[in-house]
């Protein structure tokens, strides 16, 4: 009986599932309409449509917009704060700062929890860790009586310097746990024990707020999937780059938002390093928007500075990835100066593009392919179909009358605006961080990557555009190639010249027993168990660190100082080696390796391909007649100029003229963006 292995994405367009079988390689896909009031009953939809036996299921993986949404739409079940006395308004007062310093009008978000329902008990730890005042037991218990009463469906427990001592924090959740059983405490010396208040505050407050809505949701889907016949965990991608089984989930639920987006990373890296390129930039580009992401000798930039709303940090170490309002669906507009902008408003899957036939009557990106000739006349093999007439119209009224252009220049307008926001995208990852974009390969995917994917190349002169098999649903694909893993951090303040290798190996096994004990209550055996150290360094005075990685052994600090100066001067292009040097922190990620199934690998045979037509396409005002080819009957070694467009089932691919394509033993598109 065939085994398989499933993974489930779920946008805002489509949910999409991806079905792997484990002895082959093979891969099949299925899409289905998404259902943002209950993302659940899409995957059930999509499990039927693809009539997939969870009895044979080996492994299913899910890559979930639950919290994303929950915090975004604020739609959150009433928690709770506790807080040391003096400090019940950390997350309120913030960094003072704003997103945009010169806006006087614009106010940030509230906080995730009211003032009201933030609450304080007297207790004080210094900043090394002496109990100054014990908890305030009688306090604490009348608190946690005020919360019982309003029903309150979650707590964070915040207390001043509990990163270096967490004692009052944990008897504050034992005292709550015996006024309210069974309900879920986060604390924040457990969550996110770092010395910043604010930042360790506000990502504990998000995983108090999530973690009702996240436990709910994974147990719901958990006994659906048992239901029907599956065996195993739910396992749950977090945006870190790694998966979690239920067990972990209610203890770190805000690790869950921004996991959507993780799996098109993982899946980008993944594909470079399959076709022999470790430097790689994904472009996912989706209905409405467009996600960007980094690797670097084939490991993805991890970033701890990122948010759902600005203003509320949430911590947990994640997978970089720049999000622009940029998607098939975006709409063309003139600002108040006259030009033509796209986006970030889009039409999104309801009504859509013009072409779609639902009442817009607004040009957006795809309707303005559709009048190049770039997209043709359905999408999804057949299930959406095109109008080109809506198209042209839209595309004649929104930009070419007002600018006095005509009709194909037009569409070309919108389609470089786009072009030009997405490059700029790109370059804020790549250029900023102190990557020239020509050593990268870019990894186009999602449902319009491989669309834009070789323009905005040449516009960064990144020689080599890499199209995967199934380019719209590489985000789930990403979902099937990911370990379980987490995160352990520690404070470890201290200067670099004076601390031994011997301390710094002491604290090090320490947080590997610690993730040894994780991983083996989550069922992974101690022979598929992985660590990876890091240490988070910077010159004395700066306040940011820079991490970089440490041997599985520290034998000496001198080489991690020098490990130190090198990703300075990568970063920010130089280093000051006489510069004293402080450790910030230390981290380990603890890994559970899960068994891959293996992608086949096809003979190459070197062939020109025969094209199913020919239409008219538009490049730079001109009209080719441009090759078309259907994607499946594309084999390894196939080789062809543009300009011409590959069809499939989930994409649609266009090589422009004067760039060559050719299909690798993986059957990915390699386009040479310089012929």
């Amino acid at each position: 009986m065939t085994k398989t292995r499933v993974a489930v994405d779920v946008g805002g367009t489509f949910t999409d599932i991806c079905i792997m079988d484990e002895e082959t390689g093979a891969i099949r896909i299925e899409k289905t309409g998404s259902t943002p009031d209950d993302p659940m009953r899409a995957i059930l939809n999509g499990i039927e449509q693809a009539k997939i036996d969870l009895s044979k299921v080996t492994m299913f993986s899910h890559g979930t917009t639950v919290a994303t949404n929950a915090l975004i739409t604020r739609r959150l079940p009433r928690a709770a704060m506790i807080c040391t006395e003096g400090f019940r308004d950390v997350v309120e007062i913030r960094r003072a700062n704003k997103e945009d310093l010169w806006d006087t009008y614009k106010d940030v978000a509230k906080p995730y929890i009211p003032r009201r329902d933030r609450l304080t008990v007297g207790e004080r730890v210094d900043a090394e860790g002496v109990v100054l005042q014990p908890l305030d037991e009688t306090e604490a218990y009348r608190v946690a009586g005020i919360l019982k009463r309003r029903e309150v469906k979650s707590i964070a427990v915040c207390f001043m310097n509990s990163y270096v001592n967490g004692v009052n924090e944990r008897r504050m959740r034992e005292i709550i746990k015996e006024v309210m059983p069974g309900l879920p405490v986060s604390i924040s010396s457990e969550v996110m024990p770092e010395i910043f208040e604010h930042e360790r505050f506000s990502t504990t407050m998000a995983n108090a707020v999530c973690a009702p809505v996240v436990v709910d949701y994974v147990s719901h889907l958990s006994e659906k999937l048992a239901a029907g016949g599956y065996q195993r965990d739910l396992l749950l991608l977090h945006s870190g780059g790694g998966v979690m089984t239920p067990t972990s989930v209610r203890d770190f639920s805000a690790r869950l938002a921004g996991s959507g987006i993780a799996a098109g990373a993982i899946a980008s890296r993944f594909i470079g390093n399959l076709c022999g390129f470790p430097n790689s930039i994904g472009f996912d580009m989706g209905g409405t928007s467009t996600d960007v992401s980094l690797a670097w000798n084939g490991q993805s930039r991890i970033t701890k500075d990122w948010y759902i709303e600005f203003g509320y940090p949430i911590r947990f170490p994640s997978i970089e990835v720049l999000t622009i309002g940029a998607g098939g669906g975006s709409l063309a507009w003139q600002d108040e100066g006259g030009s033509l902008r796209n986006g970030p408003q889009s039409a999104g899957a309801y009504p859509g593009p013009a072409c779609y036939r639902n009442g817009n009557s607004v040009a957006t990106n795809t309707d303005a392919n559709v009048v190049l000739g770039r997209l043709g006349n359905s999408l999804a093999g057949g299930k959406i179909t095109l109008d080109p007439a809506l198209a042209s119209q839209a595309v004649q009224e929104t930009v070419a009358v007002p600018f006095g252009m005509e009709l194909h220049k037009a569409a070309e307008a919108i389609v470089y605006v786009a072009n030009a926001n997405m490059a700029n995208a790109v370059r804020l990852l790549s250029i900023s961080r102190g990557y020239d974009p020509r050593d990268f390969a870019l990894v186009a995917f999602g449902g319009a990557g491989a669309l834009h994917g070789a323009a905005v190349a040449k516009e960064l002169s990144i020689p080599t555009v890499i199209v995967p098999p199934n380019p719209g649903v590489t985000s789930a694909l990403g979902c099937l190639l990911v370990d379980v893993q987490h995160d352990f951090s520690e404070s470890f303040m201290t200067d670099a010249s004076i601390v031994s290798a011997e301390e710094m190996e002491i604290a090090f096994v320490r947080m590997e027993t610690q993730a040894a004990e994780r991983l083996a209550h989550e069922g992974i055996a101690a022979a598929d168990m992985a660590m990876q150290r890091t240490v988070e360094m910077m010159y004395q005075g700066q306040w940011r660190s820079l991490g970089v990685n440490a041997p599985a052994r520290i034998e000496s600090v001198g080489m991690l100082i020098e490990a130190f100066h090198a990703e300075h001067e990568r970063e920010f292009n130089y280093r000051r080696d006489e510069a004293p040097v402080s450790i910030f922190r230390i981290a380990i990620k603890a890994i559970g390796i899960v068994p891959k199934a293996e992608l086949p690998k096809y003979e190459i045979r070197e062939h020109a391909p025969d094209p199913v037509g020919r239409r008219p396409v538009w490049f730079d005002g001109v009209a080719y007649e441009a090759a078309v080819y259907q994607r499946e009957t594309l084999t390894a070694g196939a080789n062809f100029r543009g300009p011409a467009i590959v069809e499939q089932f989930d994409s649609t691919t266009v090589i422009p003229p004067d760039m060559s394509a050719r299909i690798d033993g993986y059957l990915n598109i390699l386009i040479g963006t310089k012929g």
